[in-house]
């Protein structure tokens, strides 16, 4: 596809863009046009201070310097899964998450006598914790430098929109392998305000990780995909791993003569908990928001590509459902990938509702209609007006590119099909001398490479893959011929739109021609030259081998688009950012799974009206809810206890019972998932895991109105271990605080 030629920024873009970033002051946490709540906007640590004044006036008993610190206590005991967020708990590397983070370990140690899923696990010693899944990882930061400077050195305004990306692209691999020098370290490259700003962050790389404790799916899963994204609550989202190093300190793999890591800070984990319009702010990764989208991408995305995955997302379900029956290997394999979609559904269905009921594309384009008119009161202004229209066309270029691949994404999802593309990919790149490689083929990527290639074993049934790639085959079937590609027919061996059984004969000869399905021959050919998969008679091989240089012009041409973007997007935040310097407002960047402060209060709401959300819930509940049926089947021993109004010592007076989960109005997102939520004084009172379903849309447009984030209780988590699970000796290795 065409793309645009570039246009050079005037000089004082950058200039204007660094003023108004350093003028992120505690005047403003409203949304740019919109008055709101001081709730809104994830901040990085170091903004902190610039806010002291509305942090203190919500509660927060310690310094907001304390906090700006991520290598010092409380940001320091707070940790990143790569994709999850979680916390140290004890001096001997006892990490708390999510249960839904890390449930794909729960599954992976699983099997039909042994279903850690139905019964949960609770190890003993740490003689008895099983190893986590292949992958799993502890990143702690520490080190968080700007370099912002250095990257824009590497960029001038002559450059086409390609050299632009490589420019980008080289100098992160080298800030990256010059950070990776050390042993042990994996370093992360961070772009902020589309790209305006650049950070380097060290992190160290933990990767022995072992799952110590999860309840059983019937607490910590509690209420299911019925429950998600709703209020009230009744789950016990929690779990714990623990991180291990070698004999001297450093990272190390898997080894039976490891030690527990001493983390340099941890988090006390509270007794106390918090009442009704206490302070609580959240330390986590959020993964990803769109708050400075265009109108154009807004429209895209709510008119056509969340509506098509909302369609795709229910025969999906439906077609794993059917080839892997309740309780079989096949169900137990295929129960992460279950919950994934099932989260994502419900998740799609809120985003459209949610736009709806604010009026998204309209209040985007009221907020682009202001930003133009205060550009066109003054003639200075007008280079941003150019970067407008220049950015709108881009993103048109853009969506369209993006519908076209919309199917061909989901035909090669296959995860045999996918391994044979990745492995034959690696050795093209392989070819090259390392820094020249793509990320993710480079040497420091081989260890998640292999692991990759490992875990299909556990998450793989020829069944289920050949009923999910036929659903997607009858999707894309039904496209246009100009909106197929023809690399991808001639390799599956059809022209038009073959029969039912002529398809399923096609692909059932691809299964019986292949040995990828066993993992030591993923493995070796990990090592094989281009040559040996040219020659290869392997189905899946030559079906990788088949779709290469369409994937690799596809992929050229989006690395023009994002070339172009870098230049486009920072002249864009620039313009966002002076306008809110001339109303006295403060520009947070948009998530990008890097750390990041929410604050608030304990706070339920009213949605919508006649509809009231209490800030707690109760014990009590469980047991309303419960039908002795998957997924509110309480365990009896639990259902037991609350019959006894046995609390232990855990109860909260307010409401008479242990309380369950609650309401803060923090702003989060994805990625949040297992957050540190702290009180005023920097203690573990909760785990942040979800969302209401009215929240979800905050993604793109944050309404102080809705947005409620819902929060596992401590003092839940500590009754449940105490009571229920006889992990006594876990909450025996933490630090237990009873006040602030």
């Amino acid at each position: 596809m065409k793309v645009m030629g570039t246009n050079s920024m005037q000089n004082n873009t950058m200039t204007r863009l660094s003023r108004g970033l350093m003028l992120l002051s505690a005047s403003a946490m409203c949304f740019f046009f919109q008055a709101s709540l001081a709730v809104e906007g994830m901040w990085m640590p170091e903004q902190l201070p610039d806010i002291e004044g509305e942090l203190k006036d919500a509660g927060l008993k310690i310094s907001a310097q304390e906090l700006s610190d991520l290598t010092a206590f409380p940001m320091g005991a707070v940790i990143s899964l790569g994709g999850c967020t979680a916390s140290f708990v004890s001096p001997k590397g006892l990490v708390v998450t999510n249960h839904h983070c890390a449930r794909g370990s729960v599954q992976f140690n699983s099997r039909e006598d042994k279903n850690y899923l139905v019964d949960g696990f609770v190890s003993r010693s740490m003689a008895d914790e099983l190893r986590a899944a292949p992958g799993t990882r502890v990143y702690v930061t520490t080190r968080f430098e700007d370099v912002t400077d250095k990257v824009q050195a590497t960029l001038n305004s002559e450059m086409a929109p390609r050299e632009r990306y490589q420019a980008v692209e080289d100098i992160s691999k080298a800030l990256i392998r010059e950070c990776e020098a050390k042993d042990g370290v994996r370093c992360q490259f961070a772009s902020y305000y589309g790209g305006a700003v650049y950070k380097l962050i060290e992190r160290l790389e933990i990767r022995d990780i072992r799952l110590v404790y999860a309840p059983a799916d019937s607490i910590g899963k509690y209420g299911g995909d019925i429950d998600n994204w709703m209020w009230p609550r009744h789950t016990g989202d929690f779990a714990f791993y623990r991180a291990y190093v070698g004999p001297d300190g450093k990272p190390a793999d898997y080894a039976d003569d490891n030690v527990p890591y001493k983390p340099d800070h941890f988090l006390k984990v509270s007794k106390a908990g918090l009442s009704d319009g206490d302070f609580v702010m959240a330390a986590g990764y959020p993964g990803s928001t769109r708050r400075y989208a265009r109108r154009s991408e807004v429209e895209n995305m709510f008119g056509w590509i969340y509506p098509t995955y909302q369609a795709v997302m229910n025969d999906w379900i439906n077609t794993i459902e059917d080839a892997a029956p309740p309780g079989s290997d096949r169900r137990i394999k295929y129960e992460a990938r279950l919950s994934g979609l099932n989260n994502f559904m419900k998740n799609l269905g809120g985003q459209l509702e949610g736009a709806e009921r604010v009026g998204l594309a309209e209040r985007r384009a009221a907020r682009e209609d202001a930003l133009n008119e205060w550009v066109a009161a003054d003639a200075s202004r007008a280079v941003h007006a150019d970067a407008f229209d220049k950015l709108d066309k881009l993103v048109d270029e853009m969506n369209t590119d993006r519908r076209q691949d919309f199917w061909y994404d989901f035909v090669t999802r296959p995860q045999l099909l996918s391994a044979a593309q990745r492995l034959y990919r690696l050795a093209k790149e392989r070819e090259k001398p390392d820094v020249q490689r793509e990320p993710g083929y480079q040497d420091r990527d081989m260890t998640f490479f292999r692991q990759r290639m490992q875990i299909i074993e556990r998450r793989f049934d020829p069944v289920v893959d050949k009923a999910e790639w036929l659903m997607f085959l009858d999707n894309y079937l039904q496209q246009p011929l100009d909106q197929r590609v023809a690399a991808f027919d001639k390799a599956l061996g059809f022209d038009g739109s073959p029969d039912r059984d002529a398809l399923e004969e096609r692909l059932d000869s691809l299964y019986r021609s292949t040995s990828l399905d066993d993992v030591e021959t993923r493995l070796a050919w990990m090592d094989r030259p281009v040559a040996d998969f040219e020659a290869s008679d392997d189905a899946f091989i030559q079906f990788a081998v088949a779709l290469y240089e369409y994937e690799l012009a596809e992929e050229e041409q989006s690395k023009q688009f994002d070339g172009l973007m870098t230049e486009l997007r920072p002249a864009y935040m620039a313009a966002i950012i002076a306008y809110n310097e001339s109303q006295g407002q403060a520009v947070y960047p948009d998530a990008n799974s890097t750390l990041r402060v929410t604050y608030g209060n304990v706070f339920g709401g009213s949605p919508k009206d006649g509809l009231i959300y209490e800030p707690f819930t109760r014990l009590e509940g469980i047991v309303e809810k419960d039908t002795g049926r998957e997924p509110f089947n309480a365990p009896q021993r639990q259902l037991d206890l609350i019959a006894a109004k046995d609390y232990g010592s855990y109860a909260l007076g307010d409401i008479g019972s242990v309380p369950v989960n609650f309401l803060s109005d923090l702003d989060s997102t994805g990625g949040n998932s297992g957050s540190a939520t702290l009180d005023a004084g920097g203690n573990l009172v909760g785990l942040l895991f979800d969302g209401t379903i009215e929240s979800v849309n905050s993604d793109w447009d944050f309404d102080p109105r809705t947005t409620r984030t819902i929060h596992v209780d401590t003092r839940y988590m500590l009754w449940v271990m105490e009571k229920v699970d006889d992990a006594k000796h876990l909450i025996d290795e933490m630090t237990l605080s009873k006040t602030l």
